[in-house]
């Protein structure tokens, strides 16, 4: 928008900043650790806070920033969820992981979830249990923490590929897209890219491509698969290059074309044998 106002000549107003939302008042710190000490009082009380909770990380800046200044406030928010029994109350346990995501989205607190020894595993294991908009909002908070490269591993070695690959085979329509995407970011990493092959990530990959569901976000995770050598190997006993071809032929998506080709050239280059299996399809 910026850069079409400056061809047409156009001065852009000033944007509105609601100051409010970003000052931290004593009154928000306040309010912010009574509601963590009821994560230590009763079952209601827990829920009642934790509801809250969700509410004000979602609308307000400046309590996503508050969790940032003590490294205690992650800890006691998830003081109910016991590892192995997260989802014990499915509703409290959905309205702390969707807490998490929201602290998450706040740039200072990516490093300060991800390195607390309590979170990611909670995540992973709120991937595989719980209500699915808990799953959903799982992938969805280690989809943005996965933004830091060093978070990258740290989710890669806790086990997140599977549960997350899980969830989009599944193909649950609130769930699929935030699944992609973590694994997307994920798979930026080397050795998370091996991961996710061994998990068995280019078979259900392909199958939401042949199925023409999630079509562009699957594309470009197969494109960046494609660097693995068993990931080639997996394409071709799954019949990838018929697909492939088809959507170069069908799609009208740019993207889309641009990145079978680049998956077709690795398949060819790695195994010869399609070349003809190519020949045969135009």
């Amino acid at each position: 928008i910026s850069q079409w106002c400056k061809e047409h000549g156009i001065e852009l107003p000033n944007p509105v900043q609601d100051v409010d939302e970003e000052v931290v008042t004593d009154a928000d710190r306040g309010h912010l650790n009574l509601l963590l000490g009821k994560m230590y009082s009763s079952l209601p009380d827990q829920k009642e806070a934790a509801k809250e909770l969700r509410l004000l990380t979602k609308r307000m800046p400046s309590f996503r920033a508050l969790f940032g200044e003590s490294t205690d406030a992650i800890p006691q928010l998830l003081n109910p969820l016991s590892p192995g029994r997260a989802d014990m109350h499915p509703d409290l346990q959905e309205d702390l992981i969707t807490t998490v995501l929201n602290l998450s989205i706040h740039d200072n607190n990516k490093k300060l979830v991800a390195e607390n020894p309590v979170v990611i595993p909670l995540l992973v294991e709120s991937l595989k249990f719980g209500t699915m908009e808990t799953r959903s909002n799982a992938a969805a908070a280690l989809f943005t923490i996965s933004a830091l490269d060093s978070n990258k591993h740290v989710i890669g070695k806790a086990g997140a590929l599977k549960p997350l690959i899980d969830l989009l085979d599944e193909g649950h329509a609130l769930a699929m897209k935030d699944a992609a995407s973590a694994i997307f970011n994920l798979c930026l990493a080397l050795e998370n890219k091996g991961r996710a092959v061994r998990e068995g990530a280019v078979r259900v990959i392909l199958k939401k491509i042949m199925d023409h569901t999630l079509v562009d976000e699957s594309l470009a995770i197969l494109a960046m698969l494609s660097s693995h050598h068993k990931a080639v190997e997996d394409m071709g006993e799954l019949g990838a290059v018929a697909c492939l071809l088809s959507i170069i032929r069908e799609s009208t998506c740019e993207r889309n074309k641009e990145n079978c080709i680049a998956i077709l050239y690795t398949i060819c280059f790695n195994d010869r044998t399609k070349l003809r299996e190519m020949i045969e399809e135009e």
